[in-house]
């Protein structure tokens, strides 16, 4: 695979670059397909079906161990993977970058191999309300192992983390402060950067979510000087099944392995095992490879995109739809942040999100409705569920236009207060 490109640009235009994704070429019900769902998983582009299908047909082979021109293709493609995902998060080395399962296990891996060794009786993991479980359960299990404990930094009723509340919650027990970059339930962006900086003036590591914040903003590992950085591809316009850790190449280092098998040793007798270097220490058995090359194709995508065009588009968008919903009586939309990207998310007076999520796609308008792997948020705005529309560089106004329109087919079949 070839490395990111920084000097290539490809001018930004949504409607072209909508062509460039084969499924948005359908109807659904008789309808466009306005897929919003993004935030759950985005569709995947040409160039990424096309890097799967011709690794595939030209290189399909095991990686570091098939001594044979294919299993040359296939290692030279999945390690120039992760040069082109070190280029896009400005990493140190490729050493820094492991490949994972996604971001959850991303997650998981620092639980488990950085954080559990660490943790005794009376310590603490600090996150904020905003987290999604991904961020959530991986703390609590460590916790219950260890004796150590979470505490949680509340948001205010817009949506936005309480900083000053965060801050004065990191005190001399608290281990690690793991946050989301962006909230996948209402798309409030966390000030990551002062946070770091703030944990940092105490000594403590910090680990940044960033699921939803890779596929909608720039991130400089380096510049944002974060210890962790977990996020995966099938939210990146990559496939299912694959994401990256970054980890600052000391602390990676003195992490122990927490799985075993294949690719992860240096060398195993009976006796005794000795273990490879990273990232390879953290990548046993036969990864996803054709994920990994998928996952590559589709960093390169991204990247050879306007970055900031694609955000003010996305936030065009935004702005859209929340005009448009505001309009309709009886929609309420939670998370109301200043600082947003790529989600609104709502509820429509008592009828259930489930049942505005069916109609809505009876009219070929796909959202998520449900918790959104955020039942904390959920109750504390004191909802069961939301409907989320999230949006992707491929979305139209005319994607917006749909949304509203269906939400308005549920005013019809379901009638209002007003």
């Amino acid at each position: 695979m070839n490395a990111v490109d920084a000097t290539v640009r490809i001018p930004f235009d949504a409607a072209r670059l909508r062509a460039e994704f084969p499924i948005l070429q359908q109807q659904i019900h008789g309808h466009p397909l306005a897929y919003l769902d993004n935030a759950n998983t985005t569709q995947k582009p040409r160039a990424v079906l096309d890097a799967l299908n011709r690794y595939y047909l030209e290189a399909n082979a095991n990686i570091h161990r098939a001594n044979h021109l294919l299993g040359e293709r296939a290692t030279r493609a999945y390690e120039g993977a992760r040069e082109t995902v070190r280029r896009f998060i400005n990493a140190r080395a490729v050493t820094e970058v492991v490949f994972t399962r996604g971001c959850t296990e991303a997650i998981n891996l620092v639980a488990q191999s950085f954080a559990r060794p660490r943790l005794h009786e009376g310590d603490e993991i600090l996150l904020t309300h905003l987290e999604h479980h991904s961020n959530i359960v991986p703390w609590q299990i460590v916790c219950e192992a260890t004796g150590a404990r979470l505490q949680v930094a509340p948001i205010s009723d817009r949506g936005e983390l309480e900083f000053g509340e965060l801050v004065a919650l990191m005190r001399e027990q608290t281990r690690l402060v793991a946050v989301t970059h962006v909230s996948n339930a209402l798309g409030t962006i966390l000030p990551v950067s002062d946070i770091i900086r703030e944990a940092h003036a105490r000594g403590i590591p910090v680990l940044i979510d960033g699921a939803q914040g890779a596929p909608h903003l720039p991130v400089d590992v380096q510049a944002l000087d974060c210890d962790f950085y977990a996020f995966s591809a099938h939210k990146l316009y990559g496939p299912t099944g694959v994401g990256a850790l970054y980890g600052k190449q000391a602390l990676l280092d003195a992490m122990p392995p927490y799985q075993g098998g294949g690719s992860m040793i240096a060398s195993v007798t009976f006796e005794k095992t000795t273990y490879n270097t990273v990232p390879y220490r953290f990548e046993a058995g036969t990864p996803n490879i054709a994920g990994v090359v998928g996952f590559g194709a589709a960093v390169e995508f991204l990247a050879a995109c306007d970055l900031d065009a694609v955000r003010a588009h996305e936030h065009d968008l935004l702005v859209r739809a929340t005009e448009q919903l505001l309009e309709i009586p009886d929609v309420r939309i939670i998370g109301t942040a200043s600082e947003r990207c790529g989600v609104i998310s709502f509820v429509y007076d008592d009828v259930h999100p489930h049942d505005v999520g069916t109609v809505l796609d009876q009219e070929g308008v796909a959202v998520r409705a449900g918790q959104h792997c955020a039942q904390p948020i959920m109750d504390r705005y004191g909802v069961p569920a939301t409907v989320r529309a999230s949006f992707a560089l491929y979305n139209t106004p005319e994607d917006v236009d749909a949304l509203a329109r269906a939400v308005w087919r549920v005013r019809e079949l379901f009638g209002g207060n007003v």
